[in-house]
């Protein structure tokens, strides 16, 4: 599948579920408040849903949450189901410590896709090195910068206003304000995810 152009607030309505794609829009003026129907749907759909339409729809929230295509996603599902201990919780520690997600939860994009536009356009460090690899895993211990250049960069100032306000940075980050730097302390745990999914679904779709 190839990576969506359109309007993002259709996926929102299409999942019937706050995916959280364009930041502090989400919060103050969401679409999916206006109109909580489905895109293309005049009424909700009748009857009970299959089990693997239930699947399915937690498989594609999760991916489009994450802005992945289906098949690097299907590769990280992959690699978590052969990794040592439960699979879900190896998938979401894994999108976790994402750099894009890292950059993200520092506070330094309101959303995604703003931290990977951030990534791609060299304006992140790790460990003091420019990266422009948003899917970059990001290990303990490693620390990622912003580009002392855009310190006074007007959308970052209003970026880590929101993190203050709305989303509380994670305890396994450390970040420090003086340089606009974050440090990974540790490995997030199922509970520390920001991503509001049932994960045992999404291995569930891929197990059948």
């Amino acid at each position: 599948m190839a990576r969506n152009t359109g309007p993002v607030c259709r996926m929102c309505r299409r999942e019937q579920a706050k995916l959280f794609l364009k930041g502090e829009k989400c919060f103050t003026n969401c679409t999916l408040d206006r109109r909580p129907t489905p895109p293309g749907v005049a009424r909700p759909q009748r009857g009970k849903p299959s089990e693997y339409q239930i699947r399915l729809r937690e498989k594609q929230k999760l991916r489009r949450m994450t802005m992945m295509t289906e098949r690097p996603f299907a590769r990280m599902m992959e690699k978590a189901a052969k990794t040592p201990g439960k699979t879900a919780e190896s998938l979401m520690r894994s999108l976790e410590t994402r750099l894009d997600s890292v950059v993200r939860r520092l506070g330094f994009a309101t959303s995604l896709a703003a931290a990977r536009q951030l990534v791609l356009h060299g304006s992140i460090r790790l460990n003091g090195r420019g990266i422009n690899i948003p899917s970059h895993h990001v290990k303990v211990g490693d620390v990622v910068s912003l580009n002392p250049k855009l310190k006074d960069n007007a959308a970052i100032k209003l970026s880590l206003e929101f993190a203050e306000k709305k989303a509380t940075r994670p305890a396994f980050l450390e970040f420090k304000a003086e340089d606009l730097s974050g440090k990974l302390l540790r490995e997030p745990s199922r509970e520390e995810a920001s991503f509001p999914v049932n994960d045992q679904l999404v291995v569930e779709y891929y197990s059948r």
